[in-house]
């Protein structure tokens, strides 16, 4: 039970890396489909800084810069396909559904042709990532549970936390959802709409293509060996699970990691029930889904410009 515990926040917080991700995004009216394609492309950069970093450092290696160094290049990584997304959405107001299965298709490219060049290499530096707290083996199967997980489980968490902050909180975060909501409102009322639905855009990325990173260090121990495209769908079913509430997806998370890694644990299950155990998490954003539209409460619905361009000319 504490193995599956573990393994299920770990692999949770790939799929919330993901997840806050795309509610910044989607916040902005944006619906980005690409997320399973930036999420390859983060884990690319950031398993090949480090694989570069590794290789000049040799012996010498900093456990700092092992770590920082790939993170930066995931976010850029990230943040780039978000930028790609943004000026064909937003500056040439390409077709918001096709731009993002494009960006998937793209992505999985870029991974697949990344595994094929270098591999399980990358596991050289999992031990950078997977360091626990210094107090963890002294606080019993709480400090197991909680505190024996590397940086980007952590720093998932406060992404999180801090979202949800200023998406409630703050002036930018009520400038982003009236965006989201109603651009030309939010145009008239002074708020430069194609710059908001940009910056939610390439910082909504960046965080997505952590979680790629994440899904190799931490869950797959560096060994990269296949596409990670799935879990990214998952991360945007999860957005859904959540009602676009990146707090409610810290649970949501470690609940779809559970979900998503549960045949593994029952004894007895042959491979293609192992398979149907996955659609679990699907399931389980299809039946929230039809809940918050019988219910019908504004603050569990999508932004009501999600997937729609903005037209200044026509305000």
């Amino acid at each position: 039970m504490l193995a599956f515990l573990i393994s299920a926040i770990r692999l949770g917080m790939t799929f919330l890396f993901g997840c806050t991700g795309e509610i910044i995004t989607e916040k902005s009216g944006h619906l980005n489909l690409g997320i399973p394609g930036v999420m390859c492309v983060g884990a690319s950069c950031g398993c090949y800084a480090e694989y570069i970093y590794l290789d000049m450092a040799k012996r010498n290696a900093d456990p700092f810069l092992a770590v920082f160094i790939p993170i930066v290049a995931t976010i850029v990584g990230g943040a780039l396909m978000g930028l790609v997304y943004s000026f064909l959405t937003v500056t040439l107001r390409a077709n918001q559904n096709v731009t993002g299965l494009a960006l998937t298709t793209f992505g999985v490219g870029v991974s697949d042709f990344m595994i094929a060049k270098t591999g399980p290499i990358y596991s050289k530096g999992t031990k950078y990532f997977t360091a626990p707290l210094p107090f963890a083996e002294e606080t019993g199967w709480f400090g197991e549970i909680f505190l024996s997980h590397g940086v980007l489980i952590y720093l998932a968490i406060i992404i999180a936390f801090v979202a949800s902050f200023v998406l409630t909180k703050t002036k930018v975060g009520l400038n982003l959802r009236s965006v989201g909501e109603n651009p030309a409102t939010a145009d008239a009322a002074g708020i430069n709409v194609s710059l908001y639905r940009y910056l939610a855009t390439c910082i909504g990325c960046g965080i997505a293509g952590l979680g790629g990173l994440s899904f190799v260090m931490d869950y797959l121990h560096g060994n990269w060996e296949y596409c990670i495209d799935a879990i990214g769908w998952l991360a945007i079913a999860l957005v859904i699970f959540t009602v676009w509430k990146p707090n409610l997806a810290i649970i949501g998370s470690i609940v779809f990691g559970g979900l998503y890694i549960a045949s593994s644990y029952i004894t007895g299950v042959s491979f293609a029930n192992k398979e149907i155990f996955k659609m679990l998490p699907y399931v389980v954003t299809i039946v929230v889904l039809v809940i918050t539209s019988i219910r019908d409460k504004k603050e569990n619905q999508p932004p009501q410009s999600l997937g729609l361009s903005y037209f200044r000319e026509e305000r």
